[in-house]
């Protein structure tokens, strides 16, 4: 059974990515201003996004060590809060590695009403988030 597990779980860690135009999609923004958040291993979606997402400006929460800070994408490591105020941004993107508490409460109470919630991982349901979405690796919801 173990080797099972372990065999899954390789599987799943060479998933595609999905391409910067699908999260912006998914997300839902128009026009530029504010911020989105990047949590865990989607912070490496940040340069992508924001060559499509012009005046948007990301932050990614414990980033992968070799993603180094853009203009457009600040870093910051946090133990166990995302470090923006409540209902705060437009959009959050929540790594594989980051979707289980405290992260997903963490990217509803700094989510605004109305705003999208993107994770990867289909089996994601926090609170406070109405599916709208999930598939190919990804759960998209909006908060209430």
């Amino acid at each position: 059974m173990r080797h099972r597990s372990l065999a899954l779980r390789a599987v799943s860690d060479r998933l595609p990515l999905p391409a910067p135009s699908v999260l912006q999609a998914l997300l839902d923004l128009s026009g530029p201003g504010g911020i989105v958040a990047l949590v865990g291993q989607a912070a490496r979606y940040g340069e992508g996004l924001a060559g499509l997402m012009a005046g948007i400006h990301f932050v990614g929460i414990n980033a992968p060590a070799d993603l180094t800070e853009l203009p457009v994408l600040s870093l910051a490591v946090a133990p166990d809060q995302i470090p923006l105020r409540d209902a705060s941004v437009r959009g959050v993107v929540v790594g594989s590695d980051a979707a289980r508490a405290p992260w997903l409460g963490e990217a509803v109470r700094v989510l605004l009403r109305g705003r999208r919630l993107v994770i990867e991982g289909e089996d994601a349901a926090p609170p406070g988030v109405t599916r709208r979405a999930a598939g190919d690796g990804l759960w998209v919801g909006e908060k209430a």
